[in-house]
């Protein structure tokens, strides 16, 4: 598990085919620190797990499945990637819980420069729709955000310099490729929600890909994540 604070950029230095996968070598640093064969780092959000460690490189098989799922088919040696190591116990959950797991790849559609700040709109998959709220949680590339307006096929999210400086997400530029993971909490609900209306004879209302399902009245709403900069 995760939380969506993104700890250090790291680089791409080789990447060796493998015929139905691929071997990611990745020098990094602040990563390492602590990590042994067999531990998981998350690559622009993405859960892969340290095949080998000698200095400051790292490697990790990618397959099939998650290149078919993800923009890692689309990493080349030199890209520069979010790292985050498997969150302990004792650290501070700054962001939302994250899995690792992608749920679908979006892109970039625009970005809006402020003085302060610059507003992303990012395309949403037409099944993770119902999961967005304005004010929920979203990991972009790894990165644990607010969505602060979410629309028929797309969202948008207010990056802070801190983000910008420490995240791939600095450089993203209109149609390149971001993973996307919602947030697993309102998948368990939709499903238990989903579950009870069947057990009562009702059938669960129909959802757009903009509206999440309806609440239960008596379900207060969850606490917002936090902006996502890297710690």
């Amino acid at each position: 598990m995760f939380t969506g604070i993104v700890e250090e950029l790291g680089t791409v230095t080789a990447i060796d085919d493998l015929t139905d996968a691929i071997r990611l070598s990745i020098s990094a640093d602040t990563v390492l620190d602590g990590t042994g064969l067999g531990d998981s780092i998350a690559v622009n959000g993405c859960c892969l797990t340290v095949v080998t460690i000698e200095g400051s490189t790292w490697t990790a098989d990618v397959m099939k499945e998650s290149l078919d799922k993800t923009s890692l088919d689309t990493v080349h040696a030199g890209d520069r990637v979010n790292l985050e190591r498997a969150v302990t116990a004792e650290k501070r959950l700054g962001g939302h819980i994250v899995q690792g797991h992608v749920d679908g790849v979006g892109h970039v559609v625009r970005r809006q420069p402020s003085e302060h700040w610059e507003v992303v709109e990012i395309s949403l998959p037409a099944d993770l729709g119902r999961y967005l709220v304005d004010k929920g949680s979203i990991t972009v590339d790894g990165v644990s955000l607010t969505v602060v307006e979410v629309g028929e096929a797309s969202f948008t999210i207010s990056l802070i310099p801190e983000t910008l400086a420490r995240t791939t997400l600095g450089h993203r530029q209109a149609g390149d490729r971001v993973n996307l993971e919602v947030d697993i909490l309102a998948k368990h609900v939709e499903k238990l929600l989903a579950a009870r209306l069947v057990a009562v004879g009702d059938t669960p209302p129909a959802t757009s890909a903009a509206t999440p399902p309806a609440t239960p009245p008596a379900t207060s709403a969850a606490p917002g994540s936090a902006e996502g900069a890297a710690s």
